[in-house]
């Protein structure tokens, strides 16, 4: 974020910490809290709108403190807004998630003058993106980047499917194919790799995230599960197909980028068992449920559509 000139500075939580038990919880949030009072902030914008964070704008005294209102979960007695400038769930009208990260503009009137988000990958990162896939002997906009990961294990769509999809894309196209994400989708890559007959270039784990959004710049399609890589993929201009579950993409799906978000027929039949919470759509298995055949005409149907923007640009 600050080499892109979107923050002075960043101070984050330590992931394992906040997971951690509740004295390194506690610990964490002490000095997250700490860190942030040194600088004595005119404003807070509470965006999270989750307990840590109304928790965390209360606690810094800003005397401006922005928030959501009325809250996204009701709260319990026990919880308390601390915002004193309260701004609707969605801003400017609309129904998109992304609006509600942009419904503070609008409480704080300030124009909006981009609806569409667009991240541009610094020049060094390119260039080392360039030379990665030089290494590997692939071409800019001539490969699929593939992502198999999630936080949830319901969200991910199975390896194996993946790897079908994979070799019928590759084998119509001509494309190359890169499996991309962080070391946690490292088993999930090896079993892609393991069943797709196409060879497959694993980066899983081998790319920061300034590098991984200068890749999916260059990639010509983005296939995977509703992440984080995802919405990079979109924001940088690349094509994306992109597989959902309960999550509803009217709502969460990619923006900034010509897309397809695919989701099965609901109701849902549940296939995950004890590991499924239903109306949770962040514990929800329902993509699981989705066919390759679908997966497969949506890049192809998504390729023949941006065909003509693909060659202009190459001219």
């Amino acid at each position: 974020m600050t080499a892109h000139g979107i923050a002075t500075e960043v101070i984050p939580f330590t992931r394992a910490r906040m997971r951690g038990t509740p004295l390194q919880r506690g610990r964490e949030l002490v000095r997250v809290i700490g860190a942030l009072r040194r600088h004595r902030f005119d404003m807070t914008i509470d965006i999270t709108d989750s307990k840590t964070s109304r928790l965390v704008s209360g606690l810094v005294r800003a005397p401006v403190r922005v928030g959501h209102h009325p809250t996204e979960r009701p709260l319990r007695w026990h919880e308390r807004q601390p915002a004193n400038v309260r701004m609707k769930p969605f801003g400017f009208g609309e129904k998109h998630y992304l609006f509600r990260y942009l419904s503070p503009l609008e409480v704080l009137g300030v124009d909006l003058r981009v609806r569409v988000p667009a991240i541009r990958p610094l020049p060094f990162e390119t260039t080392r993106a360039l030379a990665l896939l030089g290494k590997y002997l692939l071409r800019p906009k001539a490969f699929v980047a593939v992502h198999p990961g999630a936080s949830f294990p319901g969200r991910r769509w199975q390896p194996e499917r993946f790897a079908a999809a994979i070799d019928r894309i590759a084998t119509e196209t001509g494309l190359d194919v890169v499996v991309v994400g962080g070391p946690e989708e490292k088993e999930a890559a090896d079993k892609i790799m393991a069943a797709a007959k196409t060879p497959v270039v694993n980066m899983v784990g081998a790319l920061s995230l300034e590098t991984l959004l200068a890749l999916l710049k260059e990639a010509r399609l983005f296939v995977g599960n509703e992440s984080g890589p995802m919405h990079m993929a979109a924001a940088a201009g690349t094509p994306v197909v992109g597989l959902f579950g309960l999550t509803n993409p009217i709502k969460w799906g990619p923006v900034g980028a010509p897309s397809i978000s695919l989701r099965p027929q609901m109701p849902c039949d549940c296939v995950g068992g004890d590991l499924c919470r239903r109306t949770d759509p962040s514990k929800a298995c329902c993509v699981w449920r989705l066919e390759v055949d679908a997966v497969v005409e949506a890049a192809r149907e998504l390729l023949a559509r941006t065909a003509l923007e693909q060659a202009v640009r190459g001219l």
